[in-house]
């Protein structure tokens, strides 16, 4: 756990510094998450786009998404596609 100083400065614990390769200087972004605060690495921070771009990127994602919901609702599988019915799965093996 690391500790604020009077002057607000946080130090890093090593492993954490060397499994996510922060250097001396460089510059982290601290991003408020709900109750809590992510500490993005330099490498990790994402490029800002235009609210424009944000936007498209979403429409497409939705699209994709809706035509994989398509495409998944004409993949139904049937009693008849598999060639057994839950019946017979109960009765299977039962000397009867």
């Amino acid at each position: 756990m690391a500790k604020v100083t009077s002057k607000r400065q946080v130090t890093i614990p090593k492993a954490i510094a060397d499994r996510y390769r922060i250097k001396e200087g460089d510059n982290l972004e601290f991003v408020a998450a709900g109750d809590v605060i992510r500490v993005v690495p330099p490498e990790r921070q994402a490029e800002q786009r235009s609210i424009a771009e944000r936007l498209e990127l979403f429409d497409a994602a939705t699209k994709r998404l809706q035509a994989r919901q398509r495409h998944q609702a004409r993949r139904r599988v049937t009693a008849k596609d598999r060639g057994w019915t839950r019946d017979q799965l109960y009765t299977r093996g039962r000397a009867g």
